[in-house]
């Protein structure tokens, strides 16, 4: 029987096959459509999950305070990155350190652009959002007595001159990438960098009026372990989105993420319990948030027990830097935005380096798979970044005060509550 090619039956055949031939040119809607999805999420982490975390943690006077300078950062953060940020990081790679400005204002992006299987636009919006959470995450360690203006000065310039060059250096074909150095979703560019950043900065502003010596209240754990949960769910886009494609490995770190907060929750849990007798809900809520910090270097690398161990190193950890190590060093970060963030993350980029598996992700082999020299590969990016971060964040603080002539609050406004000294507003109108 004789078969009548039709036009119809020839586009038919054709069409798959112009999909295969096109590659990596190629738009995969599903890829797409779970992208949009998981910039979605990672976007609520900001301007509500960790506004609520922090927020709660605050004290009554500043509470709002905290939540305008966590809002004023993605607003900054935003227009920043379309304008030259996304260009430094992922433009084309100068000496390994940093990207050019071909992409500036985004200068060649169109709605034809594709970046892997993605319009470009998307992973210039979905890496926005990383962006902004990392610069966010350092106002934890300095509430209660940084200027309004020095923080918006401060976010200008930290974002430019300290987040671009490490993004870069991780995701933009820069120099950690060159050296091997495994970063799936932020451990090195987004949690080492914002905790180190903001040892920093809450050293050079000193200790709050009254620290060691009267009570500082949270306004709101309910509100704290509203903020936990918000940023939990957020993170199944952080991590799960980092893959770039609703695949296995999308599927894997979503699975992972998961289960290494829980773990980190519990181990928070056990730690204040032997420790202090109490298990809290704080104590809880922040475990889960270390547990989540833990695995994100390692979510597209390691199978779900390495996660299991990940995340309980992590509660324990965490519960050790904010209820113990703090303490003994004597260096008021408020809402514990190092212990929780700098020091998981370096644990999280430590056990990538032990349990990166390549039944995960072919070619990515940890100590535990075989290659001990990952988890020396992975060390050292460690320091390059705490090394960076550190010193290049101190450069910031100190031109940040030349501009606006002073970074601290006056003493008077910080006795009286930030909320109403420098906002004329009130978090709650209990009369």
């Amino acid at each position: 029987m004789k078969l009548k090619i039709t036009g119809l039956t020839a586009m038919m055949i054709l069409l798959p096959m112009a999909s295969v031939f096109a590659g990596e040119n190629a738009i995969d809607t599903g890829d797409t459509a779970w992208i949009i999805v998981a910039t979605a999420l990672v976007m609520v982490m900001t301007p509500s999950g960790l506004a609520l975390f922090y927020g709660g943690m605050s004290r009554s006077k500043n509470l709002l305070n905290t939540f305008a300078m966590t809002f004023i950062t993605y607003c900054f953060v935003s227009v920043i990155w379309v304008c030259w940020g996304y260009s430094l990081s992922f433009g084309k790679d100068f000496n390994y350190l940093i990207g050019n400005l071909e992409k500036l204002f985004l200068n060649g992006v169109s709605i034809n652009s594709i970046s892997g299987t993605i319009p470009e636009y998307l992973f210039v919006v979905f890496q926005m959002t990383f962006a902004c959470i990392t610069v966010a995450l350092i106002l934890g360690a300095v509430v209660d007595r940084m200027k309004f203006s020095s923080w918006i000065v401060f976010t200008i310039l930290w974002v430019t001159f300290i987040y671009t060059p490490v993004c870069h250096w991780a995701w933009g074909g820069g120099l950690l990438d060159k050296i091997g150095a495994l970063d799936f979703a932020g451990g090195n560019v987004v949690h080492i960098n914002a905790g180190v950043a903001g040892l920093v900065l809450c050293l050079v502003l000193g200790k709050r009026h009254g620290y060691g010596r009267e009570a500082m209240f949270p306004s709101s754990v309910t509100l704290t372990a509203l903020g936990a949960g918000l940023l939990w769910f957020g993170w199944f886009g952080f991590n799960a989105g980092s893959a770039l494609a609703a695949d296995g490995v999308a599927a894997s770190a979503f699975l992972v993420t998961n289960t290494s907060a829980a773990m980190g929750g519990i181990a928070w849990m056990m730690g204040e319990w032997i420790h202090s007798k109490k298990p809290t809900l704080l104590g809880i809520a922040s475990g889960a948030v270390a547990g989540l910090v833990g695995i994100t270097p390692a979510a597209g690398f390691v199978t779900m027990p390495a996660s299991i161990v990940i995340g309980f190193v992590a509660g324990f950890i965490g519960f050790f830097s904010v209820s113990i190590l703090k303490h003994r060093m004597g260096y008021d970060d408020s809402l514990d935005a190092f212990g929780v963030h700098g020091i998981c993350g370096m644990w999280g980029a430590l056990a990538t380096g032990l349990f990166a598996s390549p039944s995960v992700t072919s070619g990515a082999s940890g100590l535990f798979y075989g290659n001990p020299k990952q988890l020396e590969i992975q060390a050292i990016s460690i320091v390059i970044t705490a090394a960076f971060s550190g010193i290049g964040t101190l450069i910031v603080v100190y031109v940040t005060k030349l501009i606006t002539g002073g970074i601290r609050v006056e003493k008077d406004d910080e006795i009286m509550g930030l909320d109403t000294a420098i906002h004329g507003e009130r978090a709650f109108q209990l009369d």
